[in-house]
């Protein structure tokens, strides 16, 4: 449901520039993200890649091993909640926490919203098990992080869980609606999704 800082260096990268091995795989990362955004995936070449990100086709396979080793990463990227959006949150009441994650979420999906839209529809590549599989992980993290968010860390109740899971794909139709369609504007997806995850807490999810 995510993207990290990784995603927004749109720049290309001119060949030859000396970068320390991590900052260099994430250059690669970022260009992928940006790439696979635009087009669908047959369409983007590790060689369409290594030209954005100024280096040789070889880097790319040491780093991420194929093109579709790549793709998947990009992915991952995009959809994952990380840990520091979570620390990041500010105390307070309910109300509080989830205003602030929603804002989080809503921010992220509309600052990469074609590489997200693509992400969470699979890219073009149909219904292939490595990304479903990426997808199904990445919902479970946000079923933690939200967990988190709202004070039910220590919930292990299946409903519970199958409850978040249910709100993650209001969460998902919900920015559609916002970025895609145009059928909603941020400030009624923002309000939707706090009053939703506030009133899911409250009053249904079983204490």
């Amino acid at each position: 449901m995510s993207a990290r800082n990784t995603a927004t260096a749109h720049d290309v990268m001119p060949r030859g520039r000396r970068l320390e091995p991590d900052a260099r795989r994430e250059q690669i990362l970022a260009c992928a993200v940006r790439l696979f955004g635009e087009r669908p995936y047959a369409e983007v070449s590790t060689t369409d890649i290594g030209n954005a990100a100024g280096v040789a086709r070889g880097l790319i396979n040491h780093y991420f091993g194929t093109k579709k080793g790549l793709y998947l990463e990009s992915v991952r990227v995009l959809v994952t909640i990380p840990a520091v959006a979570v620390e990041q949150l500010p105390q307070g009441d309910l109300a509080t926490r989830v205003d602030a994650s929603v804002a989080w979420f809503l921010d992220v999906v509309s600052r990469h919203s074609r590489s997200w839209l693509a992400a969470v529809d699979g890219g073009g590549v149909g219904r292939d098990p490595d990304v479903e599989r990426v997808l199904a992980e990445a919902d479970e993290v946000a079923v933690d992080s939200i967990l988190v968010a709202v004070g039910l860390a220590e919930s292990t109740r299946t409903e519970v869980r199958a409850m978040i899971r249910a709100y993650c794909g209001l969460a998902k139709a919900t920015a559609r609606e916002w970025l895609e369609r145009g059928a909603l504007d941020r400030k009624q997806a923002h309000r939707l999704l706090a009053t939703t995850l506030v009133a899911l807490v409250e009053q249904v999810i079983p204490r």
